[in-house]
């Protein structure tokens, strides 16, 4: 069984809005390599929609992006990915998936058969998956901003405070903390 990983850029004061934040070759590159180390995207609609509408036109080169954002996009384009929604049923993007069913049930057994782990980058399907108890792990890019607006992490909240414990902190030249941990109750 692999692990359910929830990754995403958050600033200082929480927000997880993708505009903020640090978009460089430095955090692309050890967002390839997070990629690459696994073996399932996991998005909710908005969050799929915003990637396709963006990244496959890097894949093809038909959008010009510097060797690091391209790297992202080419291993991004051959990665299973899967959206939960229930309002759309068509996702065209290469190798795409739409989980249907139980929302518990369907991402155990997309852990179940995903050894090499699976990450989830989106803020609000996170919170109802950590609500589930479904989260193994969290690796956040922590930027050094303030950014006084929403959306934050964990907005709608969680029944129970999540006790971790660090795995790793590895400072960017950039100033931005990737921070590795794993959930220890």
């Amino acid at each position: 069984m692999g692990l359910l990983t929830f990754s995403i850029n958050v600033t200082l004061d929480g927000c997880v809005d993708h505009q903020e934040g640090i978009a460089d070759d430095e955090t692309h590159a050890l967002f390839t390599h997070l990629l690459e180390q696994s073996g399932a995207m996991l998005w909710g609609r908005t969050t799929y929609e915003m990637m396709e509408s963006y990244w496959p036109l890097v894949a093809s080169g038909e959008v010009d992006a510097p060797t690091a954002l391209r790297e992202w996009a080419l291993t991004l384009e051959t990665m299973p990915k899967y959206v939960v929604s229930s309002t759309r049923t068509d996702f065209p993007w290469t190798n795409s998936h739409h989980l249907v069913g139980d929302l518990r049930t369907a991402v155990q057994d997309l852990k179940d058969r995903t050894p090499d782990g699976v990450l989830v980058g989106s803020g609000k399907l996170a919170t109802e998956l950590d609500r589930l108890d479904l989260i193994d792990e969290y690796k956040f890019l922590v930027h050094p901003m303030i950014a006084g607006h929403g959306p934050t992490l964990y907005q709608g909240g969680l029944p129970a405070t999540r006790r971790l414990e660090l795995v790793s902190a590895k400072p960017l030249s950039n100033g931005v903390v990737s921070m590795h941990y794993r959930r220890i109750d």
